[in-house]
């Protein structure tokens, strides 16, 4: 168990207790200085807190050898409303009243006499008092500002919580995994105004007080609160966002990264003559630019696609790793390069690592999530290789240092084998989605959890989904019976086309969503266009927003995460697991299983769904083929499952 360091005094305990001497309101002094601590109508808090400052000051001045100014401090002027000679007390209950029972009888008695003169039996009425009293002010004053020049500190950025806010707060922040005020700036600046909801017991209240003070020392914690912490994330501009981390050489992403001169690749060891180079491209960062644009399809406009944010994301790991902990351009990395890097990819400092949810604006951002698995590092490899092809073909690099780098083995297990899952688990999701229907985030995520379920769309492709993309379509049951149903137009990987059908009770329902909020009902409405099938309906937006890829993904697994909670064993485990991609693979594996009272959907109907090129990829979902054989031979081997 960890000792807490003690709590330092800074100058606005100083402030506050000026102010309280000469008789400023109390309330006023603590909303001025130390609205940190608590709210003023908290009186146990207030009482609390003063008793703790004057404790310090007083042993601050016994340890300076200054009993004196402990005394004067420990005095309270606003006592000297006098009573009468009879009511005096005596001088033993006089000490216990001020805390001075370990004083010197001397230092008692100068105090008693100074607090009731009239126990001298002198006179001098009330022209008197007051004059001792603004005496005795003047000294506290004096003796305030020899303390506070001795022992006042300032907050630093790596000083514990514990050093300058209260117990109970502090346990707060520390329990979240804020034990410095530098972890506590950082997730601030990071996740924006709405910072505390993962901080228990922290609420709205509490976080702004903390903010304010942060702000207030900003110069001597060395710590910049931004802009962007005043406003709701969805009030922010994307212009907003992306001020919040400024261009540097440091682990940022690939648009913010400031490649050195020295290491930006004009002189890369492996450069193709300039005069045969294809590309524009004068250095690696451009060299770079030219592949991803390369890569995007033809038809594409406006945001990246998602394989070239696959694309980028890669590229980008490597040119960090490269520049920040191999100090080589790209244009200079060799085989043996290669081979580290991989290394890298499967154990990466934890300084590289963080929350995939964290998006690309934020501090907090990472380039990894933790050590890539054998499968994640093969594709990460491969796509580093066509990298190096690429600029080996346009004349820009003479070699391709990762065609000398052996592939991790790939076990080709079944897709989605063991991130899929159970009927019950499924049905355990979707009874608790019904809890979610009060508010319309809750109704929200519903939606995006069941449609994703539902068509097996991938996450950017549901994201990507308006309402002009649904059709509504006339057609006859296998019956010959007059029926109508909904396909969903969706552009999936390597921009391809398909339609994928959309269960009509999810249909009606997002037109029950429309209509709460204003608009049209009919999904197919001509208003309801460039409306997203996840849209975020804010009532201080003209028009609703879309869902982020990114804050879906969030969502998704804290709903997953709190689902888990009301599990055991190996359910519990799966659904902490499980994230939005176990929702696609479920569909691929449910569809062509089929369940009680459902027929198997056919093969070809499943590969339409996911976007599959080749069948032989969606039978991959076909699991429980396994299990079908094994049962075929134990009757044809005449065994007993086991034996």
């Amino acid at each position: 168990m960890t000792t807490r360091a003690r709590r330092k005094l800074n100058r606005a305990h100083f402030a506050f207790m000026r102010a309280l001497v000469q008789g400023v309101d109390e309330r006023i002094s603590w909303d001025r200085y130390l609205r940190l601590e608590g709210e003023h109508s908290d009186l146990r808090i207030v009482r609390k807190t003063i008793a703790w400052i004057r404790d310090e000051f007083a042993a601050a001045a016994k340890r300076e050898h200054r009993p004196g100014t402990a005394r004067l401090i420990l005095l309270d002027p606003d006592r000297f409303a006098q009573p009468a000679a009879a009511e005096l007390p005596s001088l033993e209950a006089f000490a216990a009243e001020r805390g001075m029972e370990d004083f010197s009888e001397a230092d008692q008695a100068e105090a008693y006499a100074e607090a009731y003169p009239q126990a001298g039996g002198g006179g001098g009425g009330g022209s008197r008092e007051r004059s001792r009293r603004a005496r005795l002010i003047e000294r506290q004053l004096e003796a305030l500002r020899w303390l506070e020049a001795l022992v006042a500190q300032d907050p630093r950025a790596g000083d514990g919580v514990g050093a300058w806010l209260n117990p109970s707060l502090a346990d707060r922040l520390e329990k979240a995994g804020l034990p410095t005020l530098f972890t506590v700036v950082e997730r601030i600046n990071g996740i924006g105004a709405r910072w505390y909801l993962h901080v228990p017991g922290v609420g709205q209240g509490k976080a702004g007080r903390i903010v304010e003070w942060l702000r207030d020392y900003e110069d001597t914690i060395g710590l910049r609160i931004g802009s962007h912490v005043a406003r709701a994330r969805q009030q922010l501009t994307s212009i907003a966002l992306a001020n919040v981390v400024s261009a540097a050489t440091a682990i940022v992403p690939f648009e913010k990264f400031l490649v050195p001169a020295q290491l930006d690749g004009r002189a890369g060891r492996y450069r193709a003559p300039p005069e045969q180079c294809l590309l524009m491209a004068s250095n690696d960062y451009e060299a770079v630019q030219a592949w991803l644009a390369a890569k995007r399809p033809a038809e594409s406009v406006g945001a990246l696609s998602p394989t070239q944010r696959a694309y980028r994301k890669e590229a980008e790991r490597l040119l960090l790793w490269a520049i920040l902990e191999q100090k080589k351009p790209l244009s200079s990395l060799s085989v043996e390069d290669a081979s580290a890097y991989r290394g890298f990819l499967a154990n990466p400092p934890a300084h590289w690592c963080g929350p995939r949810y964290h998006q690309r604006w934020s501090p907090l951002w990472r380039p990894l999530e933790g050590p890539l698995s054998p499968m994640a590092q093969r594709q990460a490899l491969i796509i580093l290789k066509s990298l190096y092809t690429f600029l080996v073909s346009q004349n820009y690099l003479l070699g391709n240092p990762f065609a000398g780098v052996a592939m991790p083995r790939n076990p080709q297990r079944p897709l989605g084998s063991s991130r899929t899952l159970t009927f019950a688990q499924w049905d355990h999701l979707n009874a608790e989605l019904d809890a979610q229907r009060l508010t319309e985030p809750g109704r929200r995520l519903a939606r995006a959890v069941r449609w994703l379920y539902a068509t097996g769309l991938r996450l950017a492709e549901i994201t990507n989904a308006r309402c002009e993309d649904l059709e509504r379509i006339e057609y006859r049951t296998a019956e010959g019976e007059p029926a109508a149903g909904w396909l969903l137009s969706v552009i999936g990987k390597g921009g391809r086309t398909r339609q994928v059908p959309v269960p009509q009770e999810l249909v009606n329902e997002l037109e029950g969503e429309l209509k709460q909020h204003g608009l049209e009902r009919n999904v197919s409405a001509e208003t309801n266009q460039g409306t997203p099938i996840l849209a975020r309906f804010d009532p201080d937006q003209e028009s609703p927003l879309p869902w982020s890829a990114s804050g879906l993904y969030q969502a998704i697994k804290g709903f997953f995460e709190k689902a888990a909670s009301q599990l055991e064993g190996f359910d519990a485990q799966q659904l902490r697991k499980a994230s939005t991609h176990w929702l696609r693979h479920s569909h691929g594996s449910h569809a062509l299983q089929g369940r009680e009272g459902r027929a198997p959907v056919p093969i070809q109907v499943v590969q339409n769904n996911l976007g599959h090129a080749s069948i032989g990829t969606t039978s991959g979902y076909l699991t429980t083929e396994r299990e079908d054989r094994l049962r075929a031979m134990q009757g044809f081997w005449g065994s007993e499952p086991g034996g």
